[in-house]
């Protein structure tokens, strides 16, 4: 079983920046792939982006593409998300996740996703 908690969130201003972390903890999680979502109120939950087991390989949402970049330190077992040039449409609830199999593909479906955190808050100020 595997714990994810994810920090870094907080309010911030359009235009600026902010990095959130998603730590892993009771297994590690150098062997799989993990993402970033994100739910806005009154909204369906939305793939942000992922990134393979070795890091090599990510994958972005069309409206991230240019802005955010995903990556991750296996040593720290710990998942990043560099959100720049952010809008006042990025304001939501944002989740890191993982799997449960080993080497899966970037898949954008949250349903392919077995372990979830608790999510953490960015609102951006227009």
């Amino acid at each position: 079983q595997v714990q994810l908690v994810e920090s870094g969130g907080g309010l911030v201003q359009a235009g600026g920046s902010l990095r959130l972390s998603c730590a892993a903890s009771g297994r590690s999680i150098r062997n799989y792939v993990v993402a970033w979502f994100r739910q806005a109120p009154g909204k369906d939950r939305e793939f942000v982006a992922a990134i393979s087991a070795t890091g090599t390989t990510t994958q972005n949402s069309d409206s991230t593409k240019g802005r955010f970049t995903i990556s991750r330190d296996n040593a720290k077992n710990t998942v990043y998300l560099q959100m720049n040039s952010l809008k006042p449409e990025d304001t939501a609830l944002y989740y890191c996740a993982t799997t449960m199999f080993r080497d899966s593909a970037l898949y954008s479906s949250s349903a392919r996703y077995n372990y979830w955190g608790q999510g953490t808050q960015v609102t951006v100020s227009s």
